[in-house]
């Protein structure tokens, strides 16, 4: 069965055209639109009937909202969201959303391709990205930690992105988090376009209210504003490579603490200035008061300058001895001893004369209840301070 297209409608607003060779040409107020619409059974074929092996949603098929890899007759790969009946049950505002963040063509951007809507069957397609999320690559990474440069990059593009989203009429993103952004066959970051369509039409915008921005807490609404409060955020996540409230981070940064937000697995690999800089962007993106955000033309223009030629990291593990006291610090709060022990080693076989690793391996020692082996463990730091 061929695929079959929707029509819809270019809002009658005359916006200026980003440096994009594929965004459609502005100003044609009241333009047709055809946006390509799959049917059923071209989706069902694409993902092996729905088949559990090709989800790739964070929240699995528990999710209310699934996301399933597929690949057409012609060999190109999609991503497919189906949504639940309840989420979107009259189909002609899903229909207009759809072609809404159609029309929106950008190399920033998962762009999406279709729509499918069926029965009580809810659909959009995009273009799949297949080297996996910010997520994984920032929180899960297992032998190598995402470059200071490649977190440049991905600020830059999810800016550049979000910028041309609201250029082109679509202000508001929901939920911006490490998901949404996604890698492409070259390695470079994009935005999902899911996130410019709202889960339901009465849906929340934000999955975790600890990052959500004030004016959401206290209106249960979102602005454009907010999506600059969700990007500093992002920020948070990139300079920290952990999940850190933006409460907490706001207080580190006015105590002028700012290197206890970054991640220590970047330790020597940046310098202060950039860092410094960035924190700074992040703390105008989390202002409280929605006028005193910067837009996003202002924060491409702030990041711009910091960025380099860089691929995903293609050398050894950068652990470093730090890297090793901090998350032995943390096995010993946690109760996790022989853990503890284990970073404390790590720590001193990179730093043989570092007083702190001693004294680390020592309280590890102590949690054991080797406490002859601690007290030996604590003279030998001792004695390395008094030479």
């Amino acid at each position: 069965m061929g695929t079959r297209f929707c029509l819809c409608f270019r809002p009658s607003n005359n916006i200026s055209n980003l440096n994009d060779s594929e965004d459609i040409e502005a100003g044609k107020e009241n333009e047709k639109y055809w946006l390509p619409e799959f049917s059923l059974d071209q989706l069902r074929a694409a993902t092996s009937g729905f088949s559990s092996h090709n989800v790739v949603s964070e929240l699995g098929e528990k999710g209310p909202n699934v996301v399933y890899k597929g690949k057409l007759e012609d060999g190109r790969l999609i991503a497919v969201k189906r949504y639940t009946l309840s989420a979107w049950p009259d189909s002609r505002p899903f229909l207009e959303e759809a072609g809404a963040v159609g029309r929106l063509r950008n190399e920033r951007l998962a762009n999406l391709i279709g729509c499918c809507v069926e029965d009580d069957e809810r659909f959009l397609v995009a273009e799949f990205m297949p080297n996996a999320t910010l997520f994984k690559h920032l929180f899960q990474w297992e032998t190598q930690p995402m470059t200071w440069a490649m977190r440049l990059r991905v600020a830059l593009y999810v800016a550049q992105a979000l910028d041309c989203c609201s250029s082109k009429g679509k202000a508001l993103y929901h939920d911006l988090n490490a998901y949404r952004v996604m890698f492409d066959q070259d390695g470079n970051p994009r935005l999902s376009c899911f996130g410019l369509i709202k889960n339901s039409t009465d849906g929340k915008s934000y999955t975790n209210l600890a990052f959500a921005p004030p004016e959401f807490l206290r209106t249960g609404r979102v602005i454009p504003e907010s999506m600059v409060y969700s990007f500093g955020t992002l920020l948070l996540n990139l300079l920290s490579g952990r999940h850190i409230p933006p409460s907490h981070a706001l207080d580190l940064i006015r105590d002028r603490n700012f290197l206890m937000l970054m991640d220590s697995c970047l330790e020597g690999h940046f310098s202060n200035d950039d860092g410094t800089e960035l924190v700074r962007l992040a703390s105008k993106c989390l202002q409280y008061e929605p006028h005193n955000r910067p837009n996003f033309k202002y924060i491409v223009s702030a990041l711009v300058p910091l960025q380099e030629q860089t691929e995903f990291i293609d050398r050894g593990s950068i652990e470093s001895g730090t890297l090793f006291a901090r998350r032995c610090l943390c096995y010993l709060m946690s109760d996790m001893a022989q853990e503890a022990l284990g970073d404390a080693m790590q720590a001193l076989v990179r730093h043989p004369e570092w007083p702190t690793a001693f004294y680390l391996q020592a309280a590890a020692l102590k949690s054991l209840g080797l406490d002859n082996d601690a007290e030996q463990t604590l003279k030998d730091g001792s004695s390395i301070c008094q030479i």
